[in-house]
């Protein structure tokens, strides 16, 4: 049906297997007419067909497959698959009283290179690569007509469109964006989200199972909220009975949101403790214990060649942070370093550990929530690892 990219041989096990990625060093040939962001197939060595995706030879990954039958890849192919992600997100969050989660979640949802994220009454578009980028036009009239958003905003930014030889953007497609930041419900409580400049597409939809878990401990307690960015964690604290609660961040533009979050929730900001602070340096002059402390870092491995630096990074700010805690504390930490897999994180905690001099158990180790899903054939798609811990 489209192009053809014949692999060497021995080079389709992971595609038979359903895996979507193909990277360069495995391709053979190609018909001469493909070029960057086609639609291709992909045959074996000797031309059998294992699948349909788009290529770029711009990056190591040459194709991302998008189905392993023969399909036309077009607006319908679009709508059944996002349709099907989207039936399984009402349903998810149907009784929560949240209007904030991930709609699609690129080959979680076996759309590679596709982030859509609701935020309240509209939703914010993530394109990550190429191929997908050709089909923005009919991913916005779909989105409009499927979902019923008073907006659509892009967010298409980071190394990965660069890899893929594109530009940032960072605009409104469809629709008005409100005055100021867009207001969310997450779990009944209420949140102020910059969809424009905020981190990633605006809010970090993926701890919202850790922030509830946060709340529900934290009565009497005092909460340090490390790399606190809008104050999610420390909210749910401050709800759930807190008499404490210090977020530490480098971005005063995210502290005066998070302030905004505690108004918003009928809490006093004025009784509670916003730090601008690198969080190495304010881990290591730190002489105040607290009963609970967070740990949610952006990913310090964001490349395999970045994992020592990264396990170094890691080690430190866990080293610190247990030297925080007050005996019988909690330690809630987390990585979102894809290259950092769970066995080598719990190695960190381990040593940091020794290093404290503390002793400590895992109490519960928390993946991406379901609105962030795993593709079984997929691994790569599990990112979040989370560790819940009593420490003495």
């Amino acid at each position: 049906m489209y192009p053809k990219i014949y692999l060497k041989p021995g080079k389709e096990k992971p595609l038979t297997a359903h895996h979507h990625w193909v990277f360069s060093g495995a391709i053979l040939k190609r018909d001469p007419q493909i070029g960057a962001g086609s639609i291709v197939d992909v045959c074996s060595s000797d031309h059998k067909y294992l699948g349909t995706g788009y290529f770029n030879d711009k990056t190591s990954i040459s194709v991302r497959m998008l189905t392993f039958e023969p399909t036309a890849i077009d607006g319908n192919f679009l709508w059944n698959r996002i349709y099907r992600a989207w039936q399984f997100r009402q349903k998810l969050f149907a009784d929560s009283d949240t209007d904030a989660f991930r709609v699609v979640f690129s080959e979680g949802d076996f759309l590679p290179g596709l982030i859509v994220d609701k935020y309240g009454p509209g939703l914010v578009l993530q394109i990550q690569t190429l191929g997908i980028d050709g089909f923005r036009a009919q991913l916005v009239e779909l989105l409009q007509v499927m979902m019923r958003p008073d907006f659509i905003h892009e967010r298409s930014e980071g190394t990965a469109r660069m890899e893929e030889g594109l530009t940032d953007v960072n605009r409104t497609l469809w629709g008005t964006l409100p005055d100021g930041p867009v207001t969310v419900r997450e779990n009944g409580v209420t949140f102020a989200v910059d969809v424009v400049r905020g981190q990633k597409s605006g809010f970090f939809l993926d701890q919202r199972e850790n922030r509830q878990l946060i709340g529900r401990l934290a009565a009497g307690k005092t909460v340090l909220n490390c790399f606190g960015y809008t104050a999610g964690f420390a909210v749910y604290a401050a709800l759930g009975g807190a008499t404490r609660t210090v977020t530490v961040d480098l971005s005063e533009p995210a502290l005066e949101l998070a302030r905004e979050n505690f108004r918003r929730n009928g809490l006093d900001p004025g009784q509670h403790e916003f730090v601008q602070e690198d969080v190495f340096q304010y881990l290591r002059r730190c002489r105040d214990k607290f009963d609970i402390v967070i740990l949610d870092p952006p990913a310090f491995a964001k490349k395999q060649t970045n994992l020592a630096a990264a396990f170094r990074g890691y080690k430190d700010i866990n080293l610190h942070a247990l030297k925080c805690l007050q005996p019988g504390g909690w330690l809630l930490t987390c990585s979102c370093s894809y290259y950092m897999d769970v066995p080598q994180f719990q190695k960190i905690l381990f040593l940091a550990a020794m290093d404290a001099g503390r002793e400590v158990q895992i109490v519960g180790k928390h993946p991406q929530p379901p609105d962030h899903p795993l593709n079984v054939f997929h691994p790569e798609s599990e990112y979040l690892k989370s560790f819940f811990c009593k420490v003495y």
